[in-house]
């Protein structure tokens, strides 16, 4: 089956979001790495904050294509109002993962789909509860290099996922993308 490309600019180069639109034969006319600051700000909402984020990443794909309709997206897990982005380091993985070990955590995606006069934003939650983690159990994981460019130092799709007692949401949400939404994003304006 021939691939047809979808009128629209993906704002991220992230591999599993674009694996994510591939599984469901979508597949972005351009994909563009939106290069925006990330840092939080003092006190920011972790819902505020994933909005903001998703919001430049599209804004900063309308600068370069004008034209044309922007889906980006932004994923960060949040407990309580702690937010925990991409670990800088090994070290910080580590103590990420101590803090989710046996505690219930949030994923939260923001999926923003823009053109000049439109900017439609949907949220999407997930509810995952880790299982009590031993320090060999991080250690070990620490070795995969699956923390590694991960929110929250953990990816659901691979060695963590032993860890996870409980799901409530969205699966693809917490992979980077939750797909419902996006799905009907895209068709609200006609891409699909």
């Amino acid at each position: 089956m021939n691939e047809i490309k979808h009128s629209f600019v993906l704002a991220s180069a992230s591999s599993k979001r674009i694996e994510l639109l591939n599984n469901i034969k979508i597949f972005p006319k351009i994909i563009y790495s939106s290069d925006i600051n990330e840092n939080i700000n003092i006190k920011e909402d972790p819902k505020k904050y994933c909005t903001r984020i998703a919001k430049n990443k599209a804004l900063k794909a309308l600068e370069k294509y004008p034209e044309e309709l922007v889906l980006s997206a932004d994923t960060i897990v949040f407990c309580s109002k702690k937010i925990f982005l991409k670990p800088r380091n090994k070290d910080e993985a580590k103590e990420f993962l101590t803090f989710l070990s046996g505690r219930k955590h949030n994923v939260l995606t923001c999926v923003c789909l823009a053109k000049k006069s439109l900017i439609n934003i949907k949220k999407v939650l997930t509810k995952i509860s880790f299982k009590r983690l031993t320090n060999q159990e991080i250690e070990e994981y620490l070795l995969t290099d699956e923390w590694k460019d991960k929110a929250g130092a953990y990816a659901i799709q691979g060695y963590a996922e032993k860890f996870i007692k409980r799901i409530n949401g969205s699966y693809s949400n917490v992979v980077g993308l939750p797909l419902f939404e996006t799905y009907n994003l895209l068709n609200s304006q006609g891409l699909i």
